[in-house]
């Protein structure tokens, strides 16, 4: 976004209109740029405001009410930490009784503006002159919040008890942006997050939720966290963030409110001990939370379940259980996976929606559906299958999702 979209808005007229507009409606934003214009604001001005109008009704989803009084820029909205996750990033710091943070690499200033709302003395840093100057908009109701436009790693740290980082882990080329999966490739890298970590200082830093277990420094937590299904992040932190007996976790945020699972033991895949059987009345997917931090045996044997799949993260038991850290299945019908068979099933079953998951076998579930319902006549019914693997076989499973009331 260039300088001249944000600094229109960077005035008092401009900020006055900016405060005027009501919710955007796209349907409305043609007509509302010609009111605007013909009342005699500049076009700059008014393709800011509608921007920012625009974007700011986009933000509702991660920031609430806040958003109709914060900057954004399209990149930047995108990357940002929902405020609730960013809460949770805060509470660590108070927990421990961190008292001033250097937000590294602070985007729009969610984990900031988090911060210093549980009144932390916070330095937001953002390279990007564009950003950091929404993020200066952004926390000016803090007096004991200020932002710097510099390099994570050239920041003096003097006087700072903590510091929260958020990498980026996304590189720009003439095509787009690539996403980057080596910590090493990160701005800054997870050895800079480790060099401060050295220093005694509290660390905290955001990462991507794919990050292998590998790369986790052997002094850190690790902590995964969903919200109503979609993993959004892995969060390792250092020194007094870190939680005593605790090496990694899955926190699992939805409908019941939040609930974690956690391990104090290093992920060690060939360690993992869970007890094996066949698809019996119940299948469980766990939550991707749980299948990121290792935590799927951990989760079986917590339930009184077992594995289908020793390599394959499907659970089975006898009784119907309830759980938040995995989404419950009645098994129906096991048959054996085959594309004919299956779509003869689909049409004697009159199915004419089906939902199809799977694990351990390599087919495309949109393309399966594709086969299976062409021809079929479409009928009324509906279906779901989970299509996996045990062993060397592969199965279909018929499954009804559980609801509420049914465990």
């Amino acid at each position: 976004m260039p300088s001249d979209a944000i600094s229109p808005l960077l005035t008092l007229d401009g900020w006055e209109l900016l405060s005027s507009l009501g919710p955007y409606r796209e349907a409305d934003s043609l007509k509302l740029n010609e009111t605007l214009r013909k009342a005699g604001h500049s076009p700059e001005l008014v393709a800011a405001a509608l921007t920012q109008a625009r974007l700011r009704s986009k933000a509702e989803a991660k920031f609430g009410e806040f958003a109709h009084q914060m900057l954004f820029t399209q990149a930047g909205l995108e990357q940002a930490t929902r405020l609730s996750i960013a809460a949770l990033h805060a509470q660590r710091f108070t927990t421990a009784n961190i008292t001033s943070v250097a937000d590294l690499g602070c985007g729009l200033g969610a984990d900031s503006l988090a911060m210093a709302s549980l009144d932390i003395a916070v330095t937001a840093v953002e390279m990007d002159e564009i950003t950091a100057a929404c993020t200066t908009v952004n926390l000016m109701p803090f007096p004991h919040a200020k932002v710097i436009c510099g390099k994570a790693e050239e920041v003096d740290l003097s006087g700072i008890e903590g510091v929260w980082l958020d990498p980026a882990r996304r590189t720009t080329n003439t095509s787009g942006t690539t996403r980057l999966f080596d910590p090493e490739a990160f701005s800054p890298p997870l050895s800079f997050v480790e060099s401060l970590a050295d220093r005694g200082l509290a660390v905290g830093v955001k990462m991507g939720p794919g990050i292998p277990h590998e790369a986790v420094p052997e002094t850190a937590e690790a902590q995964w966290i969903s919200i109503n299904g979609d993993v959004v992040e892995a969060g390792l932190y250092f020194n007094q963030l870190a939680r005593p007996g605790i090496r990694r976790s899955a926190l699992v945020i939805g409908k019941h409110g939040s609930a974690e699972l956690t391990s104090a033991e290093k992920y060690e895949p060939l360690k993992q001990n869970a007890e094996l059987g066949p698809v019996s009345n119940y299948l469980y997917e766990p939550d991707g939370a749980v299948i990121r931090a290792g935590l799927v045996a951990d989760l079986a044997r917590s339930l009184g379940a077992h594995l289908l799949d020793e390599h394959i993260a499907y659970l089975s038991s006898e009784e119907a259980i309830d759980t938040p850290f995995a989404r419950g299945y009645k098994v129906l019908e096991v048959k054996p996976f085959n594309v004919k068979a299956l779509k003869s099933w689909v049409k004697t079953n009159k199915i004419g929606v089906l939902d199809i998951k799977k694990r351990g076998i390599s087919v495309t579930p949109e393309e399966l559906r594709r086969q299976l319902l062409t021809g079929s006549g479409k009928g009324p019914n509906k279906a779901t299958l989970i299509l996996t693997r045990i062993g060397e076989d592969r199965v279909a499973v018929v499954v009804e999702p559980l609801g509420a009331g049914e465990l």
